[in-house]
């Protein structure tokens, strides 16, 4: 069975309430020895990384200026990781937590922040902060167009062949939300079907299951191969004239396999489909042109790409926008407002009623121009090789089982592992890896229930790296992993 390190079949669950809530406080207070990185503290190599997004635009008369690589001296490039390299850049990364030095991996919930992000935000709120797109005075005008040139910060990121296809959101789930409430209401008639992967996100899930009940339409679920990928022969099998829209993730936030969108599109038109896809997990870690895939929409979270919380970003075809009805009504939306009708602004405007976040998409703008000062390329260069290092690592640990398919020449996965060790519930790994040595993963089902029952499993843990993750991060959280069995397994 495929990314099977130990066990033939994945842990059942008669056993789901954790041990660590029911362990007394003598047992809660015991500390393995403690693991030290072998990675010392470095200083930053990569020139002005730490401010590598530019000054807010209230400082700056070069509009629109984009980020380049950094080119790395040589010796540098061989000597040192990029983890090693760019993790000064993030302040929390250098805290200690419960007495450890903090591991974090559990960067497919949320990215941590660069310095650079953090001085924008600050600096917007403490010399531009004003309204946007209302007034005319100084700080209005220089926050405006802070505001806006995030905007063409993102649509250049993601290669949108116009800016106006980038509609704020406050995240991917309200993207989503968005297609399915304008889009989806206005479309989807009684007996269209609506095709998604049983490893789709609730996020794009839920939204879809109202809209259907709302109109009719059927959903239509694609299972998994043996390998635990979606099936894409079963894709391409149920696809019909009855398909009006195909709701797929690009990378998996369980299982971290990567799924050939371009493809997908193409057989989704063939028969009149829209496509829309969930790119979180694939924007912030690997070069993603939305012109080269071909989908109508696509939805990412500033949160996981090094941005802040509460903004997010719907890519979707200027035609289609122009063809939607809004999705909230109120300030900024409009064209004209009379006592009984309303007529409503052009895209991006018409999805984005009420004051927006602001400073929020101004950091995601920070964010983008740091991630493009390292290189999208570099970044997923380096998480293929920190990605096989972490399956290989976890497959030395006994009775464990990886979801998801294994890494080969052919098959590359996403910088994440979900797993499950025979007899042990995740959330007391997890428990024990925060408390006892101070690494940070996840536990549960991940907004993904669908998917773990077509697993066998209600929940998982689950490590996910980023560029700022470490081999000498993965050793240590391998270690710490089988210190934790060997402490449940030894009061078994």
């Amino acid at each position: 069975m495929a990314a099977l390190c130990h066990f033939p079949s994945a842990p059942s669950s008669p056993r789901l309430f954790p041990l660590s809530r029911l362990l007394s406080p003598v047992s809660r207070a015991f500390k393995p020895q403690r693991l030290l990185l072998t990675a010392s503290p470095i200083e930053n190599s990569i020139p002005n990384a730490s401010t590598a997004g530019s000054r807010l635009r209230c400082f700056s008369s070069s509009p629109n200026a984009a980020a380049s690589p950094v080119a790395l001296p040589s010796d540098e490039r061989e000597s040192r990781s990029l983890g090693d390299i760019t993790r000064p850049d993030f302040p929390i990364l250098r805290q200690v937590v419960n007495g450890f030095n903090l591991v974090y991996l559990d960067n497919a919930a949320t990215s941590q922040k660069p310095s650079a992000v953090l001085d924008d935000l600050n600096e917007y709120y403490e010399t531009c902060n004003s309204n946007v797109h209302r007034g005319v005075h100084y700080l209005s005008a220089k926050a405006t167009d802070a505001y806006e040139e995030a905007r063409t910060k993102v649509a250049t990121f993601v290669n949108a062949m116009d800016r106006r296809e980038i509609v704020f959101t406050r995240n991917a789930t309200e993207a989503i939300n968005l297609v399915a409430y304008s889009w989806g209401l206005s479309n989807l008639r009684s007996g269209d079907e609506i095709l998604l992967t049983v490893a789709e996100h609730h996020s794009a899930i839920v939204p879809w299951q109202i809209v259907a009940k709302k109109t009719g339409a059927i959903l239509k679920y694609v299972g998994l191969t043996k390998e635990e990928v979606p099936d894409l022969d079963l894709l391409k099998g149920l696809l019909s004239k009855n398909t009006k829209l195909v709701v797929t993730h690009h990378v998996s936030n369980v299982l971290g396999s990567v799924l050939p969108i371009d493809d997908i599109v193409v057989w989704s038109h063939n028969v009149g489909a829209k496509v829309l896809v969930d790119a979180c997990q694939s924007v912030p870690h690997m070069i993603v042109d939305v012109q080269k895939l071909g989908a109508d929409f696509l939805v990412a979270s500033s949160h996981k790409m090094c941005g802040p919380t509460g903004v997010g970003f719907l890519y979707g075809k200027i035609e289609l926008l122009s063809s939607m009805p809004p999705f909230l009504g109120g300030g900024e939306m409009i064209s004209d407002v009379f006592q009984d009708y309303s007529t409503y602004a052009e895209p991006p405007s018409r999805f984005e009623a009420g004051t927006p976040a602001i400073g929020e998409a101004i950091g995601l703008g920070a964010a983008i121009d740091y991630l493009s000062s390292i290189s999208m390329q570099t970044i997923h260069n380096y998480e293929v090789e920190l990605s096989n290092y972490l399956y290989h690592s976890l497959c030395s640990v006994p009775n464990l089982h990886i979801y998801g398919p294994a890494p080969s020449e052919t098959v590359h996965r996403a910088a994440l592992c979900s797993f499950n060790v025979e007899k042990i519930h995740p959330t007391d790994i997890a428990t024990f890896l925060d408390e006892q040595h101070g690494v940070a993963i996840r536990s549960g089902h991940h907004c993904a229930q669908p998917l773990h029952r077509a697993l066998g499993v209600t929940s998982s843990a689950r490590a996910s790296l980023y560029f700022y993750n470490t081999k000498e991060e993965v050793d240590a959280f391998i270690q710490a992993l089988k210190d934790t069995i060997d402490f449940f397994t030894s009061a078994l």
